[in-house]
């Protein structure tokens, strides 16, 4: 039985609104997991809770075994939505910068990767397409020796020739022991590389989740036509 590398117990968070409400979740290790939603269901918020960026307003988060905390913040490497660099660094500039701050970071890796998507290590990074920033912030995300990687809409920004290269680069540059958990509308195309996943509702509820091989054998329907079919339910896509 795989050990479990998270654990969430009544994770709540309010804005105006309640965003997550009693959230229960148990992520084992090892697997490449796809949190599915429509906008707002309360996936990026989620995301930021278990990096550490946010503080849940009730409930607990374990990771490893171990209450949430600044060691346990450093075993989880994050992808935001949104590019955060400043446009006036180059590339080997973020390369030495990840080097410096994080321990687990390899940067042997980080450049093999951007040789492989032919990205100028010497380029700051507001010469760079939008896709080609969104390619350069995930290698340094996966090039790091993480137990839990958060990602999030990994290749929304990406075009469709370097999708498959990204997802390859997602499940080979992770330790076996590593979780992935990804959010992102392209179900379709992420849904080879997933082995579980979970449908996130309204208020973070869980609608649905399980083993995506099993479910689609089950159902005789691929992950994007569930997806489809439970949220039209819920008017909500």
């Amino acid at each position: 039985m795989s050990k479990t590398v998270l654990s969430c117990r009544n994770l709540t968070k309010r804005y105006q609104f309640p965003v997550l409400t009693n959230l229960n979740l148990d992520l084992p290790s090892g697997r490449i997991i796809g949190l599915l939603g429509p906008n707002g269901c309360g996936k990026s918020t989620l995301l930021k809770l278990l990096s550490g960026l946010l503080v849940p307003d009730e409930g607990q988060i374990s990771v490893c075994g171990k209450p949430r905390s600044d060691e346990t913040n450093a075993w989880i490497s994050y992808l935001p939505e949104r590019t955060y660099f400043s446009g006036g660094m180059r590339v080997n500039e973020l390369i030495a910068y990840f080097s410096d701050f994080y321990a687990d970071f390899d940067t042997a890796l980080a450049r093999d990767m951007m040789a492989n998507l032919k990205i100028d290590p010497t380029a700051k990074l507001k010469t760079l397409s939008k896709g080609t920033k969104e390619k350069v912030q995930l290698i340094l995300v996966m090039a790091r020796r993480a137990r839990l990687y958060l990602l999030d809409e990994p290749i929304a920004g990406v075009d469709p020739a370097a999708r498959d290269y990204i997802l390859k680069t997602i499940i080979k540059s992770r330790s076996p022991e590593a979780t992935v958990l990804i959010t992102t509308h392209l179900i379709y195309d992420i849904e080879p590389a997933l082995d579980d996943f979970l449908f996130m509702g309204p208020g973070g509820r869980i609608l649905l989740s399980g083993n995506a091989d099993e479910v689609r054998q089950q159902s005789g329907k691929t992950l994007d036509m569930l997806f489809r079919e439970v949220f039209s339910c819920l008017g909500s896509y």
